[in-house]
């Protein structure tokens, strides 16, 4: 994959800045949704409602003071190509989408990236490294923690450069269902809807199209010619190893469907 864009005007890098936690209500990530399903059928309690209801403050996170000392330094070091692919591929999908847009009659407002490391706060809440990257309609951000990326390679086994780009993809899909107004009345529906696998159906069906929407980025790098041989092949692992099936079965050794948030490896 070939993005060279590394321009920082739409970055916020609060990795070494102290970290608080807010009130919740964001899009889990795909590291957060392996966590909460696994711990939901642990304890046996829907914890993605949970975590959905628990309003404490509705701040944005305003930066501590920095805490990065050598060690931190080392760290941001070694996270400097996978910041460099997080940017990239965050830039170049906004440019996409803000050709794209305005041929549908709808505006383009740039959301933004924000690089933390183990937490953060931002307008939907809790931002923590265990949630993995996550898109919140509050502040129009992306959240990501950095070393989610090495997560992706070891525990779902989806490694390379075009995996790491199609979870930002993902993420600015969000952002373009909040622009055109699907986030509102889904997340509308659901708060109407008191049936649990009806809830869970449309959450499957955000996920699915900010899947789509992803895809229409990813065509257009190859019609770029952006991509190389494997790329495309790298961004289909990354998106069936976190299918709710394979999530399921590893975590518990049986599939649910009815519990499904995010859709099937196939889907």
């Amino acid at each position: 994959m070939r993005l060279d864009d590394d321009d920082l005007s739409n970055v916020e890098d609060r990795r070494g800045q102290a970290g608080s936690i807010g009130r919740t209500g964001m899009h889990l990530g795909i590291g957060g949704t392996v966590v909460v399903l696994a711990l939901s059928v642990l304890f046996k309690r829907d914890l993605f409602s949970t975590l959905g209801l628990n309003t404490n403050s509705g701040q944005v996170d305003r930066p501590g003071p920095s805490r990065q000392g050598p060690g931190g330094q080392a760290r941001a070091n070694a996270e400097e190509q996978l910041k460099h692919v997080a940017v990239a591929s965050f830039n170049d999908a906004q440019k996409v989408w803000a050709a794209e847009l305005p041929q549908h009659r709808v505006a383009y407002r740039p959301a933004k990236l924000v690089l933390f490391w183990d937490e953060t706060r931002s307008a939907c809440g809790a931002a923590g490294a265990q949630m993995g990257p996550f898109y919140c309609p509050g502040d129009e951000k992306v959240y990501i923690d950095l070393g989610f990326y090495r997560e992706l390679a070891t525990r779902f086994g989806a490694p390379g450069e075009f995996a790491q780009a199609y979870v930002i993809a993902h993420e600015v899909g969000h952002h373009i269902q909040n622009l055109l107004g699907t986030e509102a009345q889904v997340r509308d529906a659901q708060r109407r809807g008191r049936n649990p696998a009806n809830q869970n159906r449309l959450s499957v069906r955000m996920e699915l199209q900010a899947d789509c929407y992803a895809g229409v980025w990813a065509h257009s790098t190859d019609e770029r010619h952006l991509l190389a041989r494997g790329d495309i092949e790298q961004g289909l692992n990354a998106a069936a190893a976190v299918g709710d099936d394979r999530i399921q079965k590893a975590a518990t050794g049986r599939v649910s469907p009815e519990s499904f948030t995010h859709g099937s490896a196939s889907q």
